[in-house]
């Protein structure tokens, strides 16, 4: 980007960016959405899933020790209570917990999700970078590196529709998305203000379309480690609780 980017200009760098390469595109989630996965491929992918909720609000609490913004803090710490929940509040669970009922609905025991025995490594890898990433970065590329947020949206209200029709076995644990549906684009809505706002030269505005295509790379790794190992060739690395095929049938 040569030229300073307008906010609509800018939002369409990072558009173009989501669409070339999002995980909505991944195979793994086109075999989701069209119901061609089983109930085994499903609980490999909640289950690994797990670890990156898991780290969720760690990354957060990493971008909030970054600024010296009380408002932006306060802004940036409810993605922290929506995910952790509020002791406040205990009748409304945090999205981890909603994950964890959600890995439950696939047959799942919680105990075991939550040990994080059954992590891929190369899913331990990815998510591991993503918190790299953002404890290396600046405030910018941190916040930037959110930016997926952007188009959430669209990809969570997809899944919901194709799990109700597909697999209407996991209706009892979609609360996590139903939740997602409002928090993401408000939170998506936030990151992008902020990004716009301190990228005040061609060069962050690179920066922040970068760090959106680091963080897209990340999840797409993800993805290929649980359909490499659970899918096609179904090579599942051996490493000690990592979940096999016959435990899930």
């Amino acid at each position: 980007m040569a030229e300073m980017l307008n906010r609509q200009g800018l939002r369409e760098a990072l558009q173009q960016t989501g669409e070339a390469m999002y995980h909505h595109r991944h195979p793994f989630h086109l075999k989701m959405h069209a119901g061609e996965l089983t109930r085994a491929q499903l609980q490999a992918w909640a289950l690994n899933r797990f670890y990156y909720q898991s780290i969720i609000p760690i990354k957060d609490s990493i971008i909030l020790s970054k600024s010296y913004d009380g408002a932006f803090r306060l802004a940036w710490r409810k993605r922290i209570v929506d995910h952790d929940g509020d002791a406040a509040h205990p009748e409304k669970p945090g999205g981890i917990e909603k994950w964890i009922q959600l890995a439950v609905a696939t047959g799942l025991d919680a105990d075991y999700v939550r040990s994080f025995r059954g992590v891929l490594p190369g899913v331990r890898y990815a998510v591991d970078s993503y918190v790299d990433l953002v404890s290396k970065g600046t405030l910018l590329e941190a916040v930037s590196s959110s930016l997926t947020e952007l188009f959430a949206g669209n990809l969570i209200a997809l899944r919901m529709d194709a799990m109700r029709q597909h697999y209407p076995w996991l209706v009892s644990g979609l609360a996590y998305f139903q939740g997602r549906l409002t928090q993401a684009p408000e939170d998506a809505a936030f990151a992008f203000d902020y990004a716009f706002t301190h990228a005040t030269t061609p060069e962050l505005q690179q920066l922040v379309v970068e760090c959106l295509r680091r963080k897209c790379a990340l999840l797409w790794a993800q993805l290929d480690a649980i359909h490499y190992s659970y899918v096609e060739p179904g090579n599942i690395p051996p490493s000690p609780g990592v979940l096999q095929p016959e435990v899930s049938q």
